[in-house]
């Protein structure tokens, strides 16, 4: 009965980070939706919708203390809890990072961007799709999916690499476009964290299978 009641709940608040994972997802993308069409609305309401993801942050983590201090799970279980744990102060990072693109939605105002957005919409893409296959490797225990996530992060790098480029030259040839090169560079950089942090999850998901850490190399914080 014990056992039954633990996987239960195990599973119960599996189920809660999966759906903060969607939330998290939409908010990204309804982020970088709003800074290119110049939706200050929508932004707006994305940023106040973070506290709704924080809140569900702190939810998880009680619940997660609490399934440690009442059932006293060992080994397996303690791993994955402890896994979930983590996976959720990612992905109320990610959030901040969907509320932060709002915030420069908004500071850009009625300005249009410096240039077409096209490489910023794909980072975001990506990262959301990274996003997607590693809680779809935690509900699978799926270790290779997870470690195409890692290797998926080259992808998002390399355009970021392709965005700051671009908006370097910007900046050389014309000063006055400095402010709103930047905006687009504080975008494209916080797209680029989420990326990392979905790398995050697919490590913790792979150290929740294997019981091993595996680090890709990047610093991350």
């Amino acid at each position: 009965m014990l056992r039954l009641d633990l996987d239960r709940q195990l599973g119960q608040l599996q189920q809660e980070v999966v759906s903060l994972a969607e939330i998290v997802d939409k908010a990204t993308m309804r982020a970088v939706d709003a800074l290119k069409r110049r939706d200050l609305v929508e932004s707006q309401q994305v940023v106040q919708e973070d506290d709704y993801i924080d809140q569900k942050r702190y939810e998880i983590e009680d619940r997660c203390i609490d399934l440690i201090a009442t059932q006293q799970p060992m080994a397996r279980d303690l791993r994955a809890i402890i896994a979930l744990l983590h996976i959720t102060v990612e992905l109320e990072r990610m959030g901040d990072y969907a509320e932060g693109i709002s915030k420069i939605s908004l500071l850009m105002g009625e300005e249009a961007p410096l240039k077409p957005l096209i490489d910023i919409p794909r980072m975001a893409e990506k990262a959301t799709s990274m996003l997607r296959n590693s809680i779809d490797s935690l509900v699978s225990r799926d270790v290779v999916k997870a470690n195409q996530v890692l290797q998926d992060d080259d992808e998002v790098d390399d355009l970021y690499d392709q965005v700051y480029r671009e908006l370097l030259v910007f900046m050389l040839q014309a000063p006055q476009t400095i402010q709103r090169a930047t905006y687009l560079l504080w975008a494209a950089h916080d797209l680029e964290r989420i990326a990392d942090r979905a790398t995050n999850i697919a490590e913790r998901v792979i150290y929740l299978v294997t019981g091993k850490l595996v680090e890709s190399g990047l610093s991350r914080y």
